[in-house]
């Protein structure tokens, strides 16, 4: 068996992907966050002491997608032409959609996990004073473009 990301002498690299086309590519992560009932309420009261939550989380999570490559060792570096945070309600569950965009030679999965985690974290950083049992799982929803083509959740 081969690996992708192993020299021949068993040391961790960077992919060389030079002679890769570029290709449209896009992706979108969710973090669905479990939240204690009063958080839940401080957050639709919009009562929350630290400020603007959601607000804050967007910048965070759109700043995280652009910092990818310094927090994930092996990931390239990729010029992204859109990061959008959005949320939702999913009845006391705040769901949290990173959707990335590039036109290059890789795909941004990558970028796009680390944005909705980043968002999320920073969510709980912000309500942690009212109860730190927030807990919240990430997963890809999508991708598209490039050799493999697109895949959905």
């Amino acid at each position: 068996m081969s690996f992708t990301h192993i020299d021949e002498q068993g040391q961790a690299i960077m992919v060389d992907v030079s002679g890769k086309p570029e290709t449209s590519r896009e992706a979108q992560a969710r973090a669905r966050l479990h939240l204690p009932e009063a958080v839940v309420s401080a957050l639709r009261d919009e009562t929350i002491p630290k400020g603007d939550v959601l607000g804050t989380a967007r910048i965070a999570g759109i700043q995280a997608v652009k910092k990818c490559s310094e927090l994930i060792p092996l990931c390239h570096p990729l010029p992204v032409t859109k990061a959008a945070v959005t949320f939702d309600w999913d009845s006391d569950e705040l769901v949290i959609f990173c959707s990335v965009k590039t036109r290059g030679v890789t795909g941004v999965e990558m970028e796009a996990l680390t944005g909705a985690s980043v968002a999320a974290l920073t969510v709980y950083d912000m309500c942690k004073a009212i109860d730190k049992g927030i807990t919240f799982d990430v997963s890809l929803v999508s991708k598209s473009g490039g050799k493999s083509g697109d895949w959905h959740a």
